[in-house]
């Protein structure tokens, strides 16, 4: 046996297309996520609370998406429903230069979590499709590199625009322009043909969430919730108490390499199969960093946190992606990853609505306060009754 067939090729042609089109999805996303809130106080004069309706919206109306999307990309020619939903989910942006009012912006971005929520499920799906078997676990987690280093770079430019030109229509422009790139990047894909389940089969609940996976999900929705909170209101808690006007783009830099140390860390223990292993040092790690964060409200606090929550998030997120994966029989490989993301959207969504009403009559200290809680929730759960469900239950 040669060593090509007993190390099949991990980085190959498609994978790489798929990867970079996954780094569009979220440099796009990222370019906007953090100064949102700033930009709803300046030009429409929001509140804090009425910051965390009008954007826990696009992560609601993803969640309603991603929970269909799974079964539509088993279903159907996964490259024409990647197409489709990652052309929607570019032309939203330009949505965003002609919303004048607050009342059409909250709800062009409510509608915009649609197709974000159907690519992000196409575009890993059809990702896991074009990897060799062999490689999955391994490529899973570079995958998510690709979140990873657009996190990193992605605020610390839109920052840097806003503090030069002051000017979000710009920022609105760039993210159009990005993802219309990815677009013309996964038109390139070459996916391998695939039997597509009937469509003549029940439409039961697990067709849309892997039911095997309740409580990994659960896990998720409290992680989540607890990343939630912090990204959306770290911008404007940094600039209105810590008098941290330019570091939001810094604080996503230390999360991004945390992220990345902890892919490069953990995806050898992936590839041995230590799923569980890397799921628990990840969450553990994590619920150290909300600590930080919620316990020293400085910079210490500030960025000690963001480099401690990103190498615990960077275990953590392909463990649990791997953990679906493998509750999964072949036909619903999509509806794995729709579930993984369907309660990270849920998670998200709690986070912010809740953060902003917390924050609004508490102040943000008790919210990042409610975060680590609801964390210490979800990594208590993981270990009296998560990873023994998973070890009982796993399909591979």
């Amino acid at each position: 046996m040669t060593t090509t067939e007993q190390q099949p090729r991990l980085w190959n042609r498609n994978y790489l297309k798929v990867w970079t089109a996954n780094f569009m999805i979220f440099f796009s996303f990222m370019l906007l996520t953090p100064l949102l809130p700033i930009y709803l106080s300046e030009t429409f004069q929001t509140d804090k609370e009425v910051i965390g309706h009008v954007l826990s919206g696009y992560v609601l109306m993803a969640l309603l998406s991603r929970a269909t999307s799974g079964y539509i990309v088993d279903n159907f020619p996964r490259k024409k429903v990647l197409i489709i939903s990652y052309m929607l989910f570019a032309a939203f942006f330009a949505g965003y230069i002609i919303a004048g009012s607050l009342v059409l912006f909250a709800i062009v971005r409510t509608l915009h979590g649609a197709p974000f929520g159907a690519t992000t499920v196409a575009n890993s799906t059809v990702a896991i499709d074009v990897l060799h078997p062999a490689r999955r676990a391994e490529g899973i987690g570079y995958y998510g590199l690709s979140n990873n280093i657009a996190t990193a770079i992605s605020p610390s430019l839109a920052i840097y625009v806003y503090e030069q030109w002051h000017n979000f229509d710009l920022l609105f422009a760039m993210a159009f322009a990005i993802a219309t790139v990815g677009l013309i990047i996964n038109s390139t894909v070459k996916v391998p043909q695939r039997q597509v389940v009937s469509t003549k089969q029940p439409l039961l609940l697990d067709r849309f969430f892997l039911t095997k996976g309740w409580s990994e999900g659960v896990n998720m929705v409290c992680f989540a919730f607890s990343y939630g909170v912090l990204a959306t209101y770290l911008a404007i808690y940094g600039k209105e108490e810590l008098g941290i006007t330019s570091g939001t783009g810094v604080f996503f830099l230390l999360l991004s390499i945390g992220l990345i140390l902890a892919r490069i860390h953990g995806n050898p223990t992936l590839r041995k199969g230590r799923v569980v292993y890397n799921a628990a040092l990840g969450i553990t790690i994590s619920l150290f960093g909300y600590l930080l964060f919620a316990s020293f409200h400085n910079e210490i606090g500030y960025y000690g946190a963001a480099l401690t929550i990103g190498f615990g998030n960077g275990h953590m997120f392909p463990a649990f992606q791997t953990m679906f994966i493998n509750l999964a029989s072949n036909e619903k490989r999509g509806t794995a990853n729709a579930s993984l993301l369907t309660s990270w959207d849920v998670g998200m969504g709690c986070g912010i609505l809740l953060g902003g009403i917390v924050a609004e009559h508490y102040g943000y200290r008790w919210s990042f306060w409610t975060a680590l809680i609801v964390n210490a929730i979800g990594v208590a759960m993981f270990y009296l009754y998560t990873r023994k469900s998973f070890e009982r239950n796993k399909v591979r």
